[in-house]
């Protein structure tokens, strides 16, 4: 396959030089569209006879600069594109007073073709029109210590339509509550605690409760002054509230929210204290994992005491999902805890309360305008090995990644995204994800395929003169009928069957002659090196240029390389030919090579087990009685080993006791014997083929006439 792949080369000099190469390098391919899967600059020459006799077909895959060096041009070279085709381009609306609904980016469709490794790039346009809808959902804290804010609140109706006005005409705004759940150790479970879970001297305080909807999206001031008024403080035992319920059901629940299709939601949510997250449930016994589902019933989340707190992930994704931008307007105790909080939720904005919340009108008309002003975009879920990245185009510009930013974008500027994407492998079927910016309902569609087949124009010829009228033609190659196979269909299979006949080409059943030949006829017809020189061997598993080296020279330049192996010059040796035949550093002074004890090679000795170089005179190891034994047993009981033929002239007298003549036939039950306390004691614990004690008790033992005594 020939393997495609894109190389950055950095030409270091005076200056620096950044080129970036088309490379098709060389693996095992069998067909066009293996060529074309490889990567984004290889190509394929469909041209008849293009291949050499006896040269692989997968010399059809190269670089087109390498295709056409060679001969092959025009029609004949086969490469796929990218292709980008535009099915969506409604253009971008002026204002948000239109008959249909707002168009703030373009273009909204897109189906994209990709070569894969091949990126596309495309340019993104968004405007945010003047005069958008805006819904906001205030939500409150009212455990206890938040009875001076709702007095606030309930004086501030008129202000917040007001600022809402100044924002847009189309400006809606709804009401919710929470404080926690109502279970022990989050509140009180006391009967009468749970109808009045404030301090006594608080008249006017409601029983305890999760989250409670209370006022759906409306335009209406005296609706929302006339519901706020009717609000109640209530209260909890610990510090920390159900907000993360509270923020879940709110995105959720869209249709009792009333949420508009097309507008910007905010959540504004105020409160004096942390939250519980997923895993508090527990505390009280609750198991359940939160679903992200909505459960209410008559403006009551339902599964408050049943199911876990939502985690923040869970409420991120949520958020973002439903194009729900929060303002956390918290007290100053709270403001690091939900800055922590924001950093987690893209498109969110916290404000610092006053004590009494009185300037929560202002932190709203803040925190929005820093939201709209910064466009994010981004996508969903991408198919898998597809990556996408975001290049601002905008006036203040940014650096390229996986988000695209503009910020200090005013109300009816346009600003634009160069977005790239990259397919690095082929995909089975058409995929399609969403690219938008975040916190707006607008979205561009992507439908994505891959282009990972060959469109050849093949000859309509069933039996074509140059597949030997045995096949078609396929992309330049012969797809052969059934009983031939071969480069050009030259071979008749008869009762062999093609598999049977590959198989004669596979050494230990690996890869079909080495991946360095063609198999034709079961027989491997071996491929010309880049050196010019030929693969050879029954499965091409020859070659000689990858013996060892010495001193940079194949074989020390004192031998020829043979299949992988030095075969040296009658003067050398060593795996590779490194080193002079010669004995001189392995003599003894008496004259003895090694002492007799081992072989001079390299002009070193290698010596027999345990004796030790230069010249195999000492042998720590031998001390070892069972080694000094051993070798004497292995010579009687084995017949192996290097003293076979003078074991007992070797060993001494203790050899004369322990390696007796073999010849002797009354021997054999020695032997016998010897044999079975090296497999006994040998290499475990003290040595005991000599203790008289023991072969005295020894039940193999026996006294034989002319036998010495073990």
């Amino acid at each position: 396959m020939y393997k495609c792949v894109s190389l950055l080369l950095l030409l270091m000099g005076r200056g620096v030089l950044s080129q970036e190469v088309e490379v098709c390098s060389k693996t095992v391919i069998n067909s066009c569209s293996d060529c074309i899967r490889s990567g984004a600059y290889c190509t394929w020459c469909k041209q008849l006879n293009f291949t050499k006799p006896g040269e692989q077909e997968a010399a059809r895959c190269d670089t087109r600069a390498q295709l056409e060096e060679r001969g092959c041009m025009g029609n004949d070279i086969i490469s796929p594109m990218n292709t980008l085709t535009v099915t969506k381009n409604t253009a971008l609306s002026t204002n948000a007073f239109v008959k249909d609904e707002p168009i703030q980016l373009r273009p909204q469709e897109v189906n994209l073709k990709l070569r894969p490794g091949l990126p596309r790039t495309f340019k993104l346009d968004f405007r945010r029109v003047e005069g958008y809808p805006v819904d906001l959902y205030y939500l409150m804290d009212l455990s206890y210590s938040m009875e001076d804010d709702l007095r606030s609140i309930k004086t501030l109706g008129n202000e917040l339509f007001k600022a809402l006005q100044g924002i847009t005409k189309q400006g809606r705004i709804g009401f919710g509550s929470f404080v926690d759940k109502t279970v022990l150790p989050f509140t009180n479970t006391n009967p009468e605690k749970l109808k009045k879970p404030c301090e006594e001297k608080e008249l006017f305080c409601q029983p305890a409760f999760g989250y409670r909807h209370v006022l759906s999206m409306t335009e209406n001031k005296a609706d929302f002054n006339r519901e706020v008024d009717k609000q109640r403080i209530s209260g909890n035992l610990d510090s920390p509230e159900g907000t993360l319920d509270a923020i879940m059901q709110a995105a959720v629940c869209g249709d009792r929210i009333g949420w508009r299709n097309s507008s910007t939601r905010l959540i504004v949510l105020t409160t004096d204290d942390g939250f519980h997250m997923a895993g508090d449930g527990k505390l009280a016994g609750i198991l359940e994992p939160n679903d992200e589902r909505c459960y209410m019933d008559k403006q009551l989340y339902t599964k408050s005491n049943d199911m876990d707190y939502p985690s923040v992930g869970q409420v991120a994704s949520q958020l973002e999902k439903n194009n729900i931008q929060p303002i956390f307007a918290v007290t100053k105790n709270m403001e690091n805890v939900y800055r922590e909080l924001s950093r987690m939720i893209p498109k969110s904005e916290v404000g610092v309360l006053s004590e009494d919340s009185k300037n929560v009108v202002e932190l709203i008309q803040a925190a929005y305008n820093r939201l709209s002003s910064k466009v994010t975009v981004t996508h969903d879920a991408l198919p898998d090995n597809v990556r996408v990245t975001y290049t601002p185009l905008c006036p203040g510009g940014g650096p390229a990644g996986d988000k695209g930013v503009c910020d200090n974008v005013i109300v009816g500027e346009m600003v634009s995204f160069n977005v790239t994407v990259t397919a690095d492998e082929c995909i089975d079927r058409e995929r399609s994800f969403l690219i938008g910016p975040l916190g707006i309902k607008d979205k561009l569609k992507v439908s994505l395929s891959t282009r990972c087949e060959c469109e050849c124009d093949d000859p309509k010829e069933e039996n074509h003169k140059d597949c030997d009228r045995k096949g078609k033609v396929n992309c330049g190659m012969c797809s052969c009928n059934a009983g031939f196979v071969g480069q050009k269909c030259e071979c008749a299979i008869g009762e062999k069957d093609e598999s049977s006949l590959r198989a004669a080409c596979r050494k230990d059943n690996g890869t079909e002659c080495e991946g360095r030949g063609d198999c034709v006829c079961g027989i491997c017809q071996c491929y010309v090196q880049q050196g010019g020189s030929t693969y050879y061997g029954t499965h091409c598993e020859c070659e000689n240029e990858s013996c060892e080296k010495f001193q940079n020279k194949l074989c020390g330049g004192n031998g020829k390389c043979r299949c992988k192996i030095c075969e040296c010059n009658p003067e050398y040796e060593g795996t590779a030919c490194q080193c002079k035949k010669s004995d001189e550093q392995c003599r003894t002074p008496s004259g003895s090579v090694c002492s007799g004890r081992g072989t001079c090679q390299c002009n070193q000795c290698k010596c027999i087990e345990g004796y030790q170089r230069p010249y195999c005179l000492t042998c720590p190891a031998c001390q070892t009685p069972c080694i000094t034994k051993g070798k004497c047993i292995e010579c009687l009981g084995f017949q192996t080993g290097p003293f076979s033929k003078n074991c007992s002239q070797t060993f001494g007298w203790r050899g004369q006791l322990l390696c007796p003549d073999t010849k002797d036939p009354r021997m054999s039950g020695v032997a016998k014997h010897l044999r079975h306390h090296w497999r006994l004691h040998c290499g475990r614990g003290p040595d005991r083929l000599t203790d008289p004690a023991h072969h005295q008790s020894h039940p193999l033992h026996e006294r034989r006439e002319g036998v010495p005594q073990v």
